[in-house]
């Protein structure tokens, strides 16, 4: 079993950058394809990015491509998303998933959820 636990949510001025955290308990860690979702008020939860196993294949949701960054450190056992030039428009809770393949959790096939963070970007 994998727990996940996100951190470093708030609120920023539009422009503004912010960096969330996602810590993992337990040993599997780093055989876990680890990505970020959010969903704002209203509408449904969207993928956001994906990082790989060993953090050597990212990929992004066009609307934050150029913006936001995955990354993980797999000896802290935490996945991180640095959000630069954020917008209004990314406001929203923002979770950590885990999974087999990147794919896969691009797909909605997710082992492991974490229990969200707020982001809210000021205009």
């Amino acid at each position: 079993q994998v727990q996940l636990v996100e951190s470093g949510g708030g609120l920023v001025q539009a422009g503004g950058s912010l960096r969330l955290s996602c810590a993992a308990s337990g040993r599997s860690f780093s055989t876990l394809a680890m990505g970020w979702f959010r969903q704002a008020p209203g509408k449904e939860r969207e993928f956001v990015a994906t990082i790989s196993q060993s953090g050597g294949s990212t990929s992004y949701a066009d609307s934050v491509k150029g913006r936001f960054t995955i990354s993980r450190d797999n000896a802290k056992n935490t996945v991180y998303l640095q959000m630069n030039s954020l917008k209004p428009e990314d406001t929203a809770v923002y979770y950590c998933a885990a999974g087999r393949t990147q794919l896969g959790l691009r797909r909605g096939i997710h082992d492991y959820w974490g229990q969200g963070t707020q982001v809210t970007v000021s205009s």
